[in-house]
């Protein structure tokens, strides 16, 4: 290893609360989080809920009117709308005729960014653009806007010989002003979008997410257990397995409620599966024994089975929630698609590259793979399955040695990320791995269609961490 590497530094320590059985753990609230999730990438909740309130508003609203509009002071009174019936109405039909073409104008727009995303970078864009706040709010804002205008037309009355008319003038005025608002809205909203179809905030959206993601995922307050301990766990006879009782992806895994079934049962669970990878209904994803032992009789084993479903959730689109790996192939994707002929950027390439390398970087200090849940009395009950590093890091390359390395720039680059985490890997955990990947790498170049005179070029880079390759 280089000399300049501080391999005097070592991993912050880090703790996992300990599980109890119905408590509350690292996944223990997966379920929950996966319902926010699903509601927040839906761009219908939002405004349902906006136009639910709107018409509620536009209905009690004239009440206070009634109340109160007589009784205002003059300073005030100069301030609201001062038309009468007609004028009232006229104004209300425009904002809720405009309002309905600035909507259809928005959504159109999100439709073509959508498609853009999809076609441009990758499909799996899809779920950031659907779950941005600001298409949400102003969606909202415009069809609130709509809903309330027009509960408000009810509410006008002319003047007959029989009753008198009655205008809510303060009605009116929230109304005009909601149509104020959206108008600024809309040009935000404008703003918003071209900012948002820049490939840099696209993959700076990503990225946030991904940190956010392996936050939940790899929790810094986490103490990892000996490699020993999580061998005896899932070693020994009796295992019997437990299968996914439907197909798609395995998004959220609730450990809590698995180490609660698993200490009913007098067992204990390895998962064989991780959020994010694909499942097959009758194909086992987790296995179980007695914890002191032995196989599981028949009844203790069909309950915990049936706790181990109840707290997996499988749909069939990866989410970010206690996925390590969906916001890493999200930038990969989008590196490769760059680098495909009919787009040739290797600028993008080049950047998502970078943000790839920053991911794997920032966890070289953290416990990575399988983790321990204990029961109130610190028995180990449940090994649950997370990627480590070097599996994140083989996922990279896999993908960046078929796609990067016909291109100078983003070859370099990719051998600059193997040169990043060996200089952030202070434990270094993965030297074994990286020299194998810049192997591979020093093949793929050597391979590739770049000129002699580059390839020796990148590799004189590589050869000064790693000589001889």
């Amino acid at each position: 290893m280089p000399s300049s590497k501080t391999s005097s530094t070592t991993p912050a320590q880090r703790r996992r609360p300990k599980t109890s059985p119905g408590g509350s753990s690292v996944f223990g609230s997966g379920r929950l989080a996966s319902l926010v999730d699903s509601v927040r990438t839906q761009l219908w909740p939002v405004p349902v809920a906006a136009i639910i309130v709107a018409v509620i508003a536009g209905q009690f609203l004239p009440y206070l009117d009634k109340e109160v509009q007589n009784n205002l002071q003059p300073m005030i009174s100069a301030w609201i709308f001062g038309g009468g019936p007609a004028a009232a109405s006229n104004l209300l039909q425009t904002i809720a005729g405009a309002m309905v073409t600035v909507t259809a104008l928005t959504f159109s727009l999100t439709v073509v960014t959508l498609q853009l995303a999809s076609s441009q970078f990758s499909p799996r864009l899809l779920r950031t653009f659907t779950r941005d706040r600001v298409v949400h709010s102003t969606l909202a804002l415009f069809l609130a806007t709509f809903a309330f205008s027009l509960t408000l037309l009810r509410s006008i009355r002319t003047s007959t010989d029989l009753s008198e008319g009655f205008v809510p003038k303060i009605s009116v005025t929230v109304a005009f002003l909601l149509a104020v608002a959206s108008v600024l809205a809309l040009v935000g909203f404008l703003s918003h979008l071209a900012r948002q179809i820049r490939v840099e905030s696209m993959l700076k959206t990503v990225y946030d997410e991904t940190v956010t993601s392996l936050g939940r995922v790899f929790p810094e307050d986490e103490e990892p257990d000996t490699l020993a301990s999580k061998t005896a766990l899932e070693s020994g006879a009796g295992f019997r397995p437990i299968e996914s009782g439907a197909s798609g992806f395995l998004l959220t895994v609730d450990d809590a409620a698995v180490c609660a079934g698993a200490a009913e049962a007098g067992a204990v669970v390895v998962f064989q599966s991780t959020p994010g990878d694909s499942l097959i209904q009758g194909v086992p994803c987790a296995r179980a024994r007695s914890a002191g032992g032995g196989r599981l009789d028949e009844e203790a084993f069909v309950a915990l089975s049936d706790a181990v479903q109840a707290s997996m959730g499988i749909g069939f689109e990866r989410t970010s929630v206690q996925d390590a790996t969906l916001g890493l192939q999200q930038l990969l994707d989008i590196a490769s698609r760059a680098l495909s002929p009919g787009i040739n950027d290797a600028t993008t390439a080049v950047h998502a590259i970078g943000h790839v390398s920053a991911l794997l970087c920032g966890l070289a200090d953290c416990s990575t793979g399988p983790y321990l849940v204990r029961d109130d009395d610190e028995n180990p009950r449940v090994l649950m399955k997370r990627p480590t590093l070097s599996h994140m890091l083989d996922i990279a390359m896999r993908q960046l040695l078929q796609y990067a390395m016909d291109d100078p720039r983003s070859a370099e680059r990719t051998i600059i990320m193997l040169r990043e985490l060996e200089w952030v890997d202070t434990a270094e955990e993965l030297d074994e791995t990286l020299k194998i990947q810049s192997r591979l790498a020093a093949q793929a170049l050597r391979n590739s269609d770049l000129s002699e005179a580059e390839t020796e070029r990148i590799l004189a880079i590589m050869n000064a961490d790693y000589p001889g390759v």
